[in-house]
């Protein structure tokens, strides 16, 4: 059977959060059961034998691959968050978006030294929450095996803050 492209299942809204941007809306390849299935087999296909130790995914979108990922590999899921969120200790980061800027954080015990991690998120952009969310997770003694997303703006050069770090995309604009 020939799988879909699943690029055909992402909406586009303009101008939203503010004039300029153009969002890709994944909620429409979410609720198409069948291509969320194919995305999220895909990542499994790709990490199953890594031999990892968790998956971080970033809010909150990340969290939605990042989970079903998570327990097929049987793997702890790490959530890396906005302040104020997780209820203990916590590590913090502010870093640039692509129009604006914000802070995640992650527990401070959230990883065992040297554990290897996925990062997932749903969309690579300019690269500044994942490189924030690299950082936390090499300040608590993690080690970032590669970043996944389900869609890259590559025209935003997002790639270029995460020198050193392998990464995959299942669709590219």
């Amino acid at each position: 059977m020939i799988q879909p492209d699943l690029s055909e299942f992402i909406r586009t809204i303009p101008d939203f959060p503010q004039p300029g941007i153009q969002f890709k809306d994944i909620t429409t390849l979410l609720k198409h059961g069948p291509s969320f299935r194919q995305a999220v087999q895909t990542f499994i296909d790709r990490y199953q034998e890594l031999h990892l130790d968790a998956i971080v995914g970033i809010e909150s979108r990340g969290f939605l691959f990042g989970a079903p990922l998570a327990y097929q590999l049987g793997v702890g899921m790490i959530p890396v968050r906005k302040p104020g969120k997780l209820p203990a200790e916590t590590f913090r980061m502010e870093y640039q978006l692509e129009y604006g800027t914000n802070t995640i954080e992650i527990h401070r015990d959230a990883l065992l030294p040297g554990a290897r991690v996925l990062v997932i998120d749903d969309l690579l952009a300019t690269g500044g929450t994942a490189a924030a969310t690299c950082a936390l997770i090499e300040q608590i003694g993690g080690q970032v095996v590669e970043l996944a997303f389900l869609i890259e703006l590559t025209f935003l050069q997002g790639r270029d803050k995460l020198r050193g770090h392998p990464i995959f995309a299942l669709i590219q604009y």
